[in-house]
């Protein structure tokens, strides 16, 4: 049984039983208090919560789905048999409709009539009770229907109970599946609602999130030892080709993980910077050059590997952005290595130091550094890069009077007022940008990065295909037009909601505080734009100058950027 086979076989189960096919959400959650999205039921919140109603949006209370999902916990242990940092959930959901019963014996059912594993290996547990919670009896007693008592196993809080740490949220018992020691599955039973003070009260309708581990179940279905010899990652593994120093499965194994990880973030529109998503893009990308990995070729197998088609990867702008990393990787790597060389024992400080200075992530340092880096820990390395955040926050706002230039959707660069007032320019120019880039491409263009330095402004928004030469010149005229208009632009502070309904744009990857500035440029039915930003801006649009695009091009699956000049 091929993956996309198994994809298949679990979305028709479910399909026959009353579930709507819903697919994968993006990479980058909505909830701004996450990086990820880790889970299938992250796109499924409001409906656990009463807040959004399923039949309305799905004609079911029940659905399915495939979820990508990205984590770094295990960032450390990837190399081994089974942890990854990009990897599927297959999921399925009910909001109100069936419950443990029902979900116990589905689960049974898929495991032994479709997916063809053996009554005798499987084994689960549940939530033994505690003074909050009683033992979970329904989950046991149908378990028993399927399984021998000695394969349903009673387990603790920890391991069997799903919630909000310390937070407030829906919680219940989960069962966890397991083939032989390998755990594939985890059924959640959302029965109650934790508040913040951690009582529980019942929930006024019951609630069941699965998730299976794709890559373990495909790992079974196929009868192979580990996870890197199915055919989701046989044939990257194979197309890898490294340096003699580092020719190793442990390596190999990283490449196709951080490789496939990559590929996944650049197609939904992370770009490598030095924060959140980005970050983490960056230090993946960076451990695969330091290899000396064939990019280009590998990320072609991945695009080519069937069970990855209906992402609908862009091969060519994956490559474009690994390039342009590696280029810029590239120039200092060796001079870091050089360095990472001459210390005696590595500590957090001087880990820091080489990645500020050099641009090596703390992997490289680990693996690279041997045993000077051994009593070397990420926690001490991220609180090093955590404290220097602050301290760059401070001297910006110090800087440049408190405007805060380095903001979440990019960065500001100045160096002296001269240049101050020239990015200041510019950064209002990418207002009036994303204003013409929505008025000619559709208002579904929505902004997803961008860079400003006193030579040029960079901005990265959605759109699916290369514009053509009369659009370039139709926005570049718009832009210009609004900048002879001299309009005024003004800034006002309000609650962040007040500002989203008052049709304020946002930028997606930003985390914004309750209270936010609001730019406006132009007034009544002359409002050309309004935007939730940091500033700084120009008072007047005049003030910015002419503009010019120089540049447009692919940057990722669906993103695409301008590069333009102001004179």
């Amino acid at each position: 049984m091929t993956s996309q086979e198994i994809r298949e076989k679990f979305l028709d189960f479910f399909k026959k039983r009353g579930h709507t096919v819903r697919p994968s959400s993006s990479l980058i959650p909505d909830d701004p208090s996450v990086l990820f999205t880790t889970a299938g039921m992250q796109q499924f919140k409001p409906y656990f919560t009463g807040e959004a109603d399923p039949m309305r949006d799905f004609g079911s209370l029940n659905t399915v789905s495939i979820q990508k999902s990205m984590r770094t916990s295990d960032i450390d242990e990837v190399g081994d048999e089974s942890h990854l940092t990009f990897f599927e959930m297959l999921g399925h959901f009910s909001f109100g409709d069936y419950f443990k019963k029902e979900t116990i014996k589905w689960t049974y059912e898929l495991l032994t009539e479709v997916f063809n594993i053996e009554s005798g290996r499987i084994s689960a547990t549940v939530f033994a009770g505690d003074e909050k919670i009683p033992f979970d009896s329904e989950s046991y007693e149908a378990w028993s229907k399927f399984l021998p008592s000695d394969h349903i196993r009673k387990g603790p809080r920890k391991d069997n109970i799903w919630g909000p740490a310390g937070a407030e949220g829906p919680c219940g018992a989960a069962n966890e599946v397991y083939v032989d020691d390998l755990e594939v599955a985890t059924l959640v039973f959302m029965e109650y609602f934790c508040a913040k003070d951690q009582s529980l009260t019942l929930l006024p309708q019951k609630g069941v999130d699965v998730g299976w581990g794709f890559e373990r179940l495909v790992m079974l279905v196929q009868k192979k030892k580990n996870i890197f010899e199915t055919d989701l990652f046989e044939p990257t593994i194979n197309a890898i080709k490294i340096s003699e120093k580092y020719d190793n499965i442990r390596v190999k194994r990283i490449i196709a993980d951080h490789i496939r990880a990559a590929a996944f973030l650049i197609s939904d529109g992370v770009l490598p910077s030095n924060k959140e998503q980005g970050y983490v893009l960056r230090r993946l990308m960076r451990r695969i050059i330091f290899y000396g990995a064939n990019i280009g070729e590998v990320i072609k197998i991945i695009v080519e590997n069937e069970n990855y088609a209906h992402y609908k990867l862009d091969a060519d702008a994956i490559i474009a952005v690994l390039s342009e990393e590696k280029e810029k990787f590239s120039k200092t790597l060796e001079h870091g290595l050089k360095e990472l060389e001459k210390q005696n024992a590595i500590n957090a400080k001087i880990a820091f130091d080489l990645y500020q200075t050099y641009g090596l992530p703390y992997e490289i340092i680990k693996e690279v550094g041997g045993e000077k880096a051994a009593k070397l820990k990420r926690e001490d390395f991220d609180k090093e890069f955590a404290r220097h955040q602050e301290i760059s926050k401070a001297g910006q706002e110090k800087k440049f009077g408190g405007h805060g230039l380095i903001l979440d959707t990019g960065e500001l660069k100045a160096g002296s007022e001269e240049e101050l007032q020239k990015v200041t320019r510019l950064h209002t120019a990418t207002h009036l940008l994303q204003a013409a880039l929505r008025e000619v491409l559709g208002k579904d263009v929505k902004q997803m990065g961008s860079d400003i330095t006193p030579e040029r402004a960079r901005f990265d928004f959605s759109f699916g295909r290369k514009l053509t030469s009369e659009e370039l010149k139709k926005i570049e005229s718009l832009v210009n037009k609004m900048i002879e208009k001299n309009l005024n632009v003004k800034m006002k502070e309000m609650d962040y909601e007040e500002a989203v309904k008052s049709g304020a744009l946002s930028f997606f990857k930003h985390k914004y505080p309750k209270k936010v500035k609001v730019y406006s440029i132009g007034v009544g039915d002359n409002l050309i734009s309004r935007e939730l930003c940091g500033g700084p801006h120009v008072a007047k649009t005049g003030e910015i100058g002419k503009f010019s695009i120089i540049k447009e091009e692919a940057v990722a699956s669906g993103v695409r950027r301008v590069r333009a000049v102001i004179k």
